[in-house]
């Protein structure tokens, strides 16, 4: 049941389709403190007038139809206007809430805003106070330091006056004694002076004769001369390549039904690199596992098999290889430099490709040594550095 209640300074009308009650009161009314309750199909009026009279009726009785239609309107029109001023007032009230809001958050943020300031100017003036002291105690210790130099270095100078003192004083001494020696004649037969006019010229020895030196130049195996090498450790490292390259798998029960030039380690790589050329990388890591079989001294092996799982992605992969890579090249010489350089990159690509940038560019800056004029190196190393800060290379 649908129950619709109209009210109005004049009248009251109460709609419950199909039926309608209208009730034109004697006088005005007080519509503001004047309520209407429903409850179990009853409406309980509770009306007050709007001036203090006696009402000769509730309603008006026995009134013209055009009096009564005039009311109604007149009513209704007052009804709407003053709904359409508690609207407005409604609308004002809202407007002046959402302005104190803005105005209260406004405060709120200029606060926190202060509040954050004043706490930077704390820290900086505590960060400054700190560096001032730091300052002072680094000047306090480098004085100290120019004050315990200059107390040895004048404790250096003295002693080395003092012995150059000394050693003027035995100079001294030396030539006053051979001095009297040399004044002091010769007894017996043919003794002369030093200062004798009659001194023979002195004999010079005849000069030597002219002679050929054959020079003969020993063949090296390194590019570097033998005054800039490291004998010992590139002795070490021919020393470990050629047992790498004596050195294959006893155990072949498993390899039995290979051919004779499969069970050539040489022969797996050359095939490795011709599947890695033609992108058929997974064939590339199985020439390369079965010649490690084989053999597992041959450095390069292990680094071509890295590139093999960085192409498929395996990266644990890759780094395990390209550690043991590094592992046999080693010791570290001008001959395997270029491998050491394509290792560190291939492990420090794999660490980055994992979103390890830290240990990426140790080895990104581990290649820069060995290779400080590779740019391409150089670049990869700078944008690694630019990802850990969280710049940009323009900024």
């Amino acid at each position: 049941m649908k129950t619709r209640i109209a009210p109005s300074v004049r009248g009251v009308r109460v709609s419950i389709p199909p039926f309608l009650f209208e009730a034109i009161f004697y006088a005005p009314i007080d519509e503001t403190n004047s309520t209407a309750k429903i409850g179990n199909g009853i409406i309980f009026f509770t009306l007050y007038k709007k001036e203090e009279a006696m009402w000769d009726s509730l309603t008006i009785e026995n009134d013209n139809k055009e009096k009564l239609q005039y009311l109604r309107e007149n009513a209704v029109l007052k009804a709407h206007e003053k709904a359409k001023e508690e609207t407005e007032a409604k609308k004002v009230t809202k407007q002046e809430h959402k302005k104190y809001a803005l105005e209260a958050t406004m405060k709120l943020e200029e606060a926190e805003r202060k509040r954050i300031e004043d706490l930077k100017e704390k820290e900086r003036q505590k960060v400054t106070k700190e560096l001032e002291l730091w300052k002072k105690q680094q000047e306090d210790a480098e004085k100290q330091k120019r004050v315990q130099k200059g107390g040895k270095l004048h404790q250096e100078v003295e002693q080395l006056k003092e012995r150059k003192k000394e050693k003027v004083d035995k100079t001294r001494i030396l030539n006053k004694g051979t001095s009297e020696t040399r004044l002091k004649p010769t007894k017996g037969h043919g003794s002369y002076s030093m200062f004798s006019e009659n001194l023979k010229e002195e004999q010079l020895p005849a000069p030597r004769s002219a002679a050929t030196i054959k020079i003969n130049f020993t063949s090296r195996v390194f590019p570097t001369a033998l005054r800039e090498s490291r004998v010992a450790e590139e002795e070490e490292w021919l020393r470990k390549q050629a047992e790498a390259r004596r050195t294959v798998s006893d155990d072949l029960s498993e390899l039995e039904d290979l051919e004779e030039e499969e069970k050539n380690p040489d022969w797996l790589k050359d095939k490795g690199n011709k599947m890695f050329a033609t992108g058929n990388y997974l064939a590339a890591v199985n020439a390369y596992n079965l010649a490690v079989r084989l053999n597992n001294k041959l450095p390069l092996l292990y680094l071509n098999r890295a590139a093999c799982h960085l192409k498929l992605r395996n990266l644990h992969k890759a780094i395990e290889d390209s550690s043991k890579a590094l592992e046999l090249l080693t010791p570290p010489v001008p001959d395997n430099e270029n491998a050491r350089v394509k290792a560190y990159v291939r492990r420090g690509t794999a660490f980055c490709q994992l979103e390890l940038y830290t240990e990426g560019l140790q080895d990104y800056e581990a290649a820069l040594k060995i290779d400080p004029k590779n740019r391409t190196i150089e670049k990869d190393a700078e944008k690694i550095r630019h990802l850990i800060q969280g710049t940009t290379p323009d900024s």
